[in-house]
């Protein structure tokens, strides 16, 4: 089986960051492109990415550059960009020329405004070509870099590729899954970062653990009666890519939704939470299309419902939270 012998990371935030560190303990050359020159200059000179990865060593083998050309000539590369700048990133990637070889892996988790589509969608039309996968789980940037334990699933409807790609992922301290299903996992990695917000909210009103609980559990069955009407697999969401990134992403820490989400519920406006933070709360745009794709597909959705209405519509979380419990009795199971 043909080994990937040059890696590509397009994008230097802390997952971009964090994932390049991993692939190189494979031994080949990994080069992660950097949107600001800068960013670049500092990871070649002090091998830390003190803006998005603080404190971690940027092994030698990990090369720097803000120039995309450098970054796609490779057997494998991973997009690891926001959301919203993914498109136009593809974009300027086929106009530098790709190879026609080159396996393309989506690791950024969302939904594209209006027209719905996902990740590995868009790259596959924008770059001409079926060889797309797509890399999701339960995976803080910071806890990978450390070499804490983890798991991902790789989504891919080509066989072959699937399995370089796991036997490429698999390393001491990360375990790669397989599936086919690109489309759930793709949902579950995206929607749940808007269940993270209404989770941190929950935390900022110091509602406990039995209201966070609760409103987990019921973002959960929201997020498979979505995800399946978009097209995702029932048992996906039960797997890593949506209970298990449900999870992380709703009581760690390190998420930024979770967090961006807890001082909402403080009282600050999404517009200053925003203008204070560097990086994207991937939530945010998600949840405006999710909010679109729920209506034109008539689905139920109460929890991104309210969400949205925060986000877009001046809504107080505090109102918002008794809408919901005010909502007419139902069985669970619907």
């Amino acid at each position: 089986m043909k080994a990937f012998k040059k890696i590509g990371v397009v994008g230097a935030g802390g997952w971009g960051t964090s994932l390049a560190c991993l692939l190189s303990e494979n031994g080949v050359p990994v080069s992660l492109w950097c949107h600001c020159p800068d960013i670049a200059k500092e990871i070649q000179t002090t091998r830390v990415n003190s803006q998005f990865l603080p404190s971690i060593p940027i092994p030698q083998n990990v090369t720097a550059t803000s120039l995309l050309d450098e970054t796609i000539d490779a057997d494998l590369v991973l997009f690891v960009t926001p959301s919203k700048f993914l498109r136009p990133v593809a974009e300027q990637a086929r106009a530098a020329g790709c190879r026609p070889d080159t396996a393309w892996v989506n690791c950024t988790k969302g939904i594209e405004h209006d027209s719905g589509k996902l990740m590995t969608e868009i790259l596959s039309e924008t770059l001409g070509t079926e060889q797309v996968a797509v890399l999701s789980g339960p995976n803080h940037a910071v806890e990978v870099a450390k070499k804490i334990p983890a798991a991902a699933v790789i989504g891919c409807a080509l066989p072959h590729l699937s399995s370089r790609l796991q036997e490429f992922l698999s390393l001491p301290t990360f375990r790669a899954y397989t599936s086919d299903d690109l489309r759930g996992i793709q949902l579950g990695g995206a929607l749940k970062n808007i269940f993270a917000i209404g989770a941190g909210c929950s935390d900022g009103f110091q509602m406990g653990d039995n209201a966070k609980a609760a409103l987990v559990t019921r973002s959960l069955a929201e997020m498979m009666r979505l995800g399946i009407a978009m097209g995702g697999q029932r048992e996906t969401f039960y797997g890593l890519s949506g209970i298990g990134d449900l999870m992380v992403t709703c009581f760690s820490r390190h998420s930024r939704n979770r967090s961006f989400g807890e001082r909402l519920g403080r009282g600050e406006s999404p517009e200053t939470i925003q203008s204070s933070i560097l990086t994207v709360a991937e939530g945010v745009p998600t949840a405006l299309a999710a909010w679109q794709r729920a209506r034109s597909l008539g689905v139920d959705t109460p929890i991104i419902d309210g969400i949205y209405s925060v986000l877009y519509q001046n809504q107080k979380p505090i109102d918002v939270m008794w809408k919901l419990l005010g909502r007419s009795p139902k069985p669970e199971n619907t």
